[in-house]
């Protein structure tokens, strides 16, 4: 099996006509982006090899070796910028975690009954959001905060998802609020 991969960042513009692109940064120092060696795209068919050159209102400049035009640069908006797992910090405190690092856990009722799968993490913007695949087959999309989500065991593999508020409905497979 391959080594996980951490999303840092995504192309989503260009700036210039050199082939500088806009990223969002999703590093805790937008800058640090460039510290993690070559980043790869999703499918690890593109090594990128980047400098950080500057500011674009809350996005970062930058520049990818070998881009050097627009038209180039333009065929890289929406690429996901990757690195290996094993380049980033080992977490000292065990309430501090990588979102990759959810992705895959059980999910446990309160009773500690096996209802889901983690399959994925996401901010749209209005908060934190834990994606789940329901025993049934079903997905579901789930408030990632304490009320919601008041465990998280990384070392034996299991989130906790509260009932406050949820109801798991085995025979139709599916979650309700």
């Amino acid at each position: 099996m391959s080594e996980k991969k951490v999303c840092l960042g995504k192309i989503v513009g260009v700036h210039g006509i050199k082939g500088e692109v806009k990223v969002k940064s999703f590093t805790a120092v937008d800058k640090d982006i460039a510290s993690y060696g070559t980043l790869t795209d999703k499918n690890d068919k593109q090594a990128l090899d980047i400098k950080v050159t500057g500011h674009s209102k809350d996005l970062l400049r930058i520049k990818i070796k070998g881009i050097d035009d627009r038209t180039t640069a333009e065929t890289l908006i929406g690429t996901e910028l990757y690195a290996k797992r094993g380049v980033l910090p080992e977490l000292k405190d065990e309430e501090v975690y990588y979102e990759t690092d959810l992705v895959g856990l059980k999910v446990l009722d309160e009773q500690k009954n096996e209802v889901a799968k983690v399959i994925g993490f996401y901010n749209f913007g209005a908060g934190d959001i834990l994606e789940i695949k329901l025993k049934s087959g079903n997905a579901e999309m789930l408030p990632f905060n304490k009320g919601y989500v008041p465990e998280i065991n990384l070392k034996e593999g299991y989130i906790i998802v509260a009932s406050t508020g949820m109801v798991f409905l085995e025979e139709e497979g599916s979650l309700k609020c």
